[in-house]
């Protein structure tokens, strides 16, 4: 990690607007520089969802470029890699689709030029999993020390790294029996997995098999976080699913303070709620914005739901219950697209 001053910026999601405004806020010029010497680190997950993620990609790679910046690799970039094509990111992978037609819940997400995406595949490989100093540690969603172990131990480029440890999982899975239990519960309720007007009972092996990939996998750990099996099915992201994040940093005990992104919190910092139609996982109690959390209250969440404007947006809101945010450190001060929170 960069030594000095930083200013790590939460989950952007294509928000090239907000961007600009908190990076203005902040002191950066159009370059990424600042008067004061300070420099930024971006959390991860540039695009997806958002009106313009080629804007914000181009942007923040120019800064890395230029040593203006580090970025992390978020779990967005990680599925952009894979070719995974999952909602809210078909701008990239499938401009097609009828999420971004007219009417498509993603509609007003601008498509990524054919040019440019081999660029941005060289430059999502090139990201670091996390980083670290004496006095911070930085990562998309998860710290956890067996898996920052694993992968400081780990040869080969990050796709190298996530394919060598799906293969042992998908073996000793194999093994347990386990690959075939679940594929016959993902066969017997295969159309109920799908539809969200009635919830599909919890399926023991399917959630298992979730859980050990999850797990099993420290570059996953690291940009998406902890799962375990749920106590029962929950809707997410068009699918019953059967494994649930959890909070990782109840059971962090190290005493360097650790910064994620990944998981959506809400500020609190209003005396009148707002209005939003945002629907955000229960990951965190309601606490205020400035809030360190876990069991020694040294884990920030700079995610404040920046990847669902687009939603207040559609609904015709003008103000806004999302930010696009940004911890100063070691002032650890927080700030927003709109100013300085605490």
């Amino acid at each position: 990690m960069f030594e000095g001053p930083i200013d790590v910026v939460g989950d952007v999601h294509g928000e090239i607007g907000p961007l600009r405004e908190l990076l203005r806020r902040l002191g950066y010029d159009q370059v990424g520089r600042h008067l004061k010497g300070r420099r930024l680190v971006f959390v991860g997950d540039l695009g997806d969802r958002g009106p313009n993620s080629p804007a914000v990609i181009e942007l923040v790679r120019a800064f890395v470029g230029l040593g203006h910046a580090q970025c992390l690799l978020g779990n967005h970039e990680l599925n952009l890699l894979r070719g995974e094509s999952k909602p809210g990111n078909r701008w990239f992978t499938d401009p097609s689709h009828e999420e971004q037609r007219p009417g498509g819940e993603f509609e007003q997400s601008r498509v990524a030029p054919e040019p440019l995406k081999p660029i941005w595949m060289e430059f999502f490989a090139s990201l670091p999993l996390a980083l670290a100093r004496k006095d911070l540690r930085i990562v998309h969603a998860a710290w956890l020390p067996g898996s920052m172990d694993a992968l400081r131990q780990a040869q080969g480029s990050t796709l190298d790294i996530y394919r060598g440890f799906e293969t042992r999982v998908q073996q000793q899975l194999a093994l347990e029996g386990l690959t075939q239990a679940a594929r016959r519960q993902e066969q017997e309720w295969a159309r109920r997995l799908e539809e969200r007007s009635v919830q599909a009972p919890l399926l023991t092996a399917l959630g298992e098999v979730d859980e050990r990939y999850q797990m099993g996998n420290p570059v996953r750990v690291a940009t998406s976080g902890v799962e375990r099996l749920a106590q029962e099915s929950f809707w997410s992201n068009g699918r019953w699913r059967m494994c649930q994040r959890v909070r990782w940093w109840e059971e962090y005990d190290e005493p360097i303070p650790v910064i994620i992104g990944h998981y959506w919190r809400q500020a609190q910092i209003t005396p009148k709620p707002i209005q939003t139609i945002v629907a955000t996982p229960n990951t965190f109690d309601p606490v205020a914005a400035t809030t360190w959390v876990g069991a020694r209250q040294n884990v920030f969440c700079v995610d404040f739901c920046a990847g669902a404007r687009y939603q207040e947006r559609k609904a015709g809101l003008t103000r806004y219950a999302t930010h696009l945010a940004a911890m100063r450190w070691p002032e650890q001060e927080l700030w927003f697209e709109s100013g300085r929170v605490a």
